[in-house]
C-alpha cells in the first residue's frame, strides 16, 4: 500500500475558521476565548474531504494519509496559552471526526497547544489525550512558536525534555513543522518552513539529544529543507564539531519526507539520503498547488516522481509503506487491525 505521511486539513469547513476569527477577536477585546463551537454536520465534513484530499488520494494511487490540522493556522504566536489550548482542542477534535468518517483513508496526527515562552510540558496533556483517547499516531511539533523570531531554546535544550519523555513513553514520533510567519523577512512556506527544517537538523547535529533519547523519532518535512542539497556541508560540520558521523549521530532518529516538487529534487534526495530514512509524503492540498507548466502535472503529485526513479521495487515499497509503519508503530497497529 501507499501511505502519505504528510497531509493537512487545509479544506476545513468555513465555520471552523469562523470560530477562530471569533476567538481571536474576543481575545483582543478581553472576551470569551472559547466561544460556542458551530454545529458542523458530518455531510459538510464529507464534502470538504471527498472533493479534495480523498479525490486526489484516489486519483494519484495512494491509500492512506497521515492527517493533521492545517499547519499555517496553528499560529502559536497568536493570543496566549489559553487561546492556543482552546484552538488546538477544536482543531484536533475536527481531525478525529474526519478519521472516524474515513477510517480506511485517514489517520490522525495532532496539533500541539504551544505558545511563546510557555513550557512545552504544558502540551503533554493534549498529546496524551490525542494519542490515548483519540487514537492519533503522532504530533506536529513547532520548534519556533514565536512565528519566525526564534525566541525559544533549540530542540536539544533540556527545556524540551519533558515532552520528549512523553513521546518516548507513548512511542510516537513528531513531525517538525512550524506555522505561519509573523516576521516580514520570511515568507511562510517559501522561507520559514524550509528554514525551520534546516535549522532543526543543524540543532540535532550540534547536540547529543539522541544519546539521552535513543528511540526518539522526528520527521523533517519538505524533503529535509536544505539538508540533502548541502549534505557535504553537514558532514563536514559534524567532523569540525567533533560529532560522530551523521549516520550514527542523527540519522537513526531523523527521517525526511518526499514533499519536493520536481523530479531533479527527488532524484537528489534519493541519491544522498539512505532509503530507510525517506517516507513518502505529498502535503496535498498544501503549500504548492497548481500545474507545473514544464511537465503538465500537478507539483504536489509526488508519487509520480518516485515511480520514475530507477531504484528497486523493494526500495519503493520501503518509501511508500514500510518506513512509515516502522516510524509510526501505532499506524502499523491500526493497519493490522484493519487487516492490512
Amino acid at each position: 500500500m501507499i501511505i502519505d505521511c504528510h497531509g493537512h486539513y487545509t479544506t476545513a469547513p468555513a465555520a471552523h475558521d469562523g470560530w477562530r476569527d471569533k476567538q481571536t477577536a474576543a481575545f483582543k477585546a478581553g472576551g470569551n476565548i472559547d466561544p460556542a463551537y458551530p454545529d458542523i454536520s458530518d455531510d459538510e465534513i464529507r464534502q470538504t474531504v471527498e472533493d479534495n484530499q480523498l479525490r486526489l488520494l484516489r486519483e494519484r494511487g495512494a491509500d492512506m494519509t497521515v492527517f493533521s490540522p492545517r499547519a499555517s493556522t496553528m499560529a502559536h504566536h497568536v493570543g496566549n496559552e489559553a487561546v492556543s489550548q482552546a484552538w488546538t482542542r477544536r482543531c484536533n477534535d475536527l481531525i478525529k471526526r474526519v478519521v472516524d468518517l474515513f477510517p480506511e483513508f485517514f489517520v490522525g496526527v495532532c496539533q500541539l497547544p504551544q505558545s511563546p515562552g510557555v513550557p512545552i510540558a504544558h502540551a503533554i496533556a493534549e498529546l496524551e489525550r490525542c494519542v490515548t483517547g483519540l487514537g492519533f499516531i503522532g504530533c506536529n511539533l513547532n520548534p519556533d512558536p514565536s512565528g519566525g523570531h526564534w525566541a525559544g531554546p533549540p530542540l536539544t535544550d533540556r527545556a524540551w525534555y519533558p515532552f520528549f519523555e512523553a513521546m518516548v513513553a507513548l512511542d510516537v514520533p513528531a513531525m517538525i513543522h512550524v506555522s505561519g510567519s509573523c516576521n516580514a523577512n520570511f515568507h511562510a512556506t517559501g522561507a520559514h518552513y524550509l528554514n525551520a527544517d534546516t535549522t532543526a537538523f543543524m540543532q540535532f547535529l550540534q547536540g547529543d539529544l539522541f544519546k539521552d533519547f535513543p528511540t526518539l523519532r522526528f520527521i523533517i518535512p519538505h524533503g529535509g529543507g536544505a539538508v540533502p542539497y548541502h549534505w557535504g556541508r553537514f558532514r563536514g560540520l559534524a567532523d569540525m564539531l567533533h560529532r560522530p558521523p551523521l549516520s550514527e549521530h542523527v540519522m537513526r532518529n531523523v527521517f525526511f519526507d518526499t514533499c519536493v516538487y520536481h523530479q531533479p529534487g527527488i532524484d537528489l534526495l534519493f541519491r544522498v539520503i539512505d532509503i530507510d530514512n525517506i517516507l513518502f509524503g505529498s502535503e496535498m492540498v498544501g503549500a504548492v498547488r497548481g500545474i507545473d507548466l514544464e511537465t503538465g502535472h500537478p507539483f504536489d503529485d509526488t508519487k509520480r516522481y518516485i515511480d520514475a526513479l530507477p531504484i528497486p521495487e523493494a526500495d519503493k515499497r520501503k518509501v511508500f509503506e514500510g518506513n512509515a509503519r516502522r516510524v509510526y508503530p501505532r499506524l502499523d497497529a491500526i493497519l493490522k487491525q484493519q487487516g492490512r
